[in-house]
Formats: structure tokens, C-alpha cells, sequence
């Protein structure tokens, strides 16, 4: 398939590796740096805070604008109307500015992959900075009054950007950056996956339920389950750690609250899923997602346990 011959010729490329390694410890360090205002950016960048990535939204500015200006451009070329130019020259100014939101968004996003992901990711990167820099080429021309030069130079860059942005699509739909990584199984009944005695307070477990790896942690009483893959980038939440109802990611240190998997801080996005358990016969046991608490928490009601169950937690998704 075309794009498997795109990305396996980048993959190739040996030459990136230098570049990424730089660049991926330089953003790194930046983060380290900066404490929590480090980590208030990251989350801004990341979306955590929209619950959704960042990038996609903002490369729409770039995309949009560039494809505007392209068509003002033609229509300037085809019938000599300066007002086009006027539009045109507006529209790749809007395009630039927004580069620079969508290359802020992008590494925050790309300095967390490895790999073919980070091999095809920074050649989109140099791809997206080659692009805009063929556009502030193109403006200097046109403020110069070079305008026809300025315009092939302009229909050069976006082919270059339409090129990138092809690229963007198969990481993020063919190796899966920026997507929800977490499992979207979720046990049908309750299943007995673990005795009690044997959960240590504030210690993460990865138990197996009906097929579902889980993360179980109990902590002041309460046990709490949910998704033990990180919707991040897959990463092993039972191996991370455990404090004040917070897990975080051992991987990119993301978290997320036990009470209900809600994203406390990025790089993730998306909220862990959340399971209900309970306890019998001296057996945890992890049932479905916790549609039903999440329900009562809206009505301030609880839902009815049997008489021989042990509610052991009220985590919601």
C-alpha cells in the first residue's frame, strides 16, 4: 500500500536519529526545568484539558488558511484582481501564525515516541517547518512586489503541507499517536480475580478479568479497578505508583484518579475506564464498567447491593 511505502522509506532514514535524540532530550529538559509551570504547559499542549489531543484542532488553522490563500492566489494569477492578492496574502499570514500553535502541539505530542513513530513523526515535523518557511519565503516576496514569485513559491509550500499532512494521518491512524490507547473491553458480569488478603494497601496489581487486564488498588478501605493499559501510549499503570488517589503512568507519568479515572495531569487525554467491584466470600471481584454509580452520583442516590455483597468502592467512569 502506498502509505506502508511512505512511511517504511522514512523509517529508513538513519540520519533523523541524531536529530530526534536532540531535539527529544532538549523538550525533555525544557519540561524538567520549569516544575509546574512545565507541567501547566505540557497539559495545555497535550489537551488535556479539552479531553481531546491538541494538534488535530490546531493544524486545521494552518490547512485552512494555506488552502485559502492557494485558491486567492489563483484567482489573483487568472484574472489580475489585486483584491484576491490582498485576501491571499492575509490568509497565509493567518496560516504562519497558526504553524506555530501546530508546531508547539506537535512536539509535545512527538517527544514521547520511539521508533518508526518518531522517525515518521519528526520527518513530518521537518516537513511542516520546510512548508512554512517556503510561506515566509513567499511573504517577503510579495511585500517586495515580487508577487509571481511569490505566488509558485506558495503553491511549492502547499504541496509540501498537503504532503505533511498525509503523513500526520498515518501516525495518527496508522501507528496510533494521539489515540485512546486504554482497553475498550469491559467484563460482562462480576468475576472473582483476586482474595482480598492478598491486596496490600496503596500496592498497584494487575489482575485479569474475563479476559480485561485491571488495574486493582486499595487504599483508606477502599478498592478501586479500572483499565490497567494507559490511554496515553499504553503504558503499564500497575507498574506506576500510588498516592493520595492518584496512579501515575511509569512511562510519560500521566494521572489519573482512582475514584474515577478522570486525567489529573497529561500528556493523556482520555480518562481511564472504571470498574465496579466488589468483595464476596473473601474474593475481589471486578464487574462492568460503573455506568450505574456514575448514574447515582448525578441522582445522589447509591444503587442496591445484594445483602451478602461488600461494596468496596464508588469509582465511576
Amino acid at each position: 500500500m502506498a502509505n506502508d511505502t511512505v512511511t517504511d522509506l522514512i523509517d529508513q532514514q538513519t540520519w533523523l536519529d541524531p536529530v530526534a535524540d536532540w531535539l527529544q532530550k532538549a523538550t525533555e529538559a525544557t519540561y524538567g526545568a520549569t516544575g509546574d509551570a512545565g507541567q501547566q504547559v505540557k497539559n495545555l499542549l497535550s489537551g488535556t484539558w479539552l479531553g481531546h489531543p491538541l494538534h488535530p484542532a490546531v493544524t486545521d488553522v494552518p490547512v485552512g488558511a494555506w488552502t485559502v490563500s492557494l485558491i486567492l492566489d489563483v484567482l489573483e494569477a487568472a484574472t489580475g484582481e489585486r483584491t484576491y492578492g490582498v485576501g491571499a496574502d492575509v490568509a497565509q499570514g493567518i496560516g504562519l501564525a497558526g504553524a506555530l500553535g501546530a508546531a508547539l502541539s506537535g512536539l509535545n505530542d512527538w517527544h514521547y515516541t520511539v521508533d518508526r513513530q518518531r522517525r515518521v513523526g519528526i520527518a513530518h515535523g521537518l516537513m511542516n517547518l520546510t512548508a512554512a518557511g517556503i510561506y515566509g519565503a513567499s511573504s517577503v516576496l510579495r511585500a517586495t512586489g515580487a508577487r509571481a514569485w511569490g505566488r509558485r513559491l506558495s503553491y511549492l509550500a502547499y504541496g509540501v503541507a498537503v504532503f505533511s499532512a498525509y503523513v500526520g494521518g498515518e501516525l495518527t491512524y496508522g501507528m496510533r499517536l494521539g489515540v485512546d490507547h486504554a482497553a475498550e473491553e469491559a467484563p460482562e458480569d462480576f468475576t472473582p480475580v483476586v482474595d482480598e488478603a492478598q491486596l496490600a494497601d496503596g500496592q498497584p496489581r494487575k489482575v485479569d478479568a474475563s479476559g480485561v487486564p485491571v488495574l486493582l488498588v486499595k487504599q483508606a478501605g477502599k478498592i478501586y479497578a479500572m483499565g490497567e493499559v494507559c490511554s496515553h501510549l499504553g503504558g503499564p499503570l500497575s507498574e506506576g505508583t500510588i498516592a493520595d488517589g492518584i496512579v501515575t503512568c511509569p512511562w510519560h507519568g500521566s494521572q489519573f484518579a482512582l475514584e474515577n479515572g478522570a486525567v489529573v495531569n497529561g500528556p493523556a487525554t482520555f480518562a481511564q475506564p472504571c470498574f465496579q467491584t466488589r468483595v464476596r466470600n473473601g474474593k475481589v471481584e471486578v464487574g462492568p464498567r460503573c455506568v450505574a454509580e456514575a448514574a447515582a452520583a448525578v441522582t445522589g442516590t447509591m444503587p442496591a447491593l445484594a445483602q451478602d455483597d461488600q461494596a468496596v468502592t464508588g469509582a465511576r467512569s
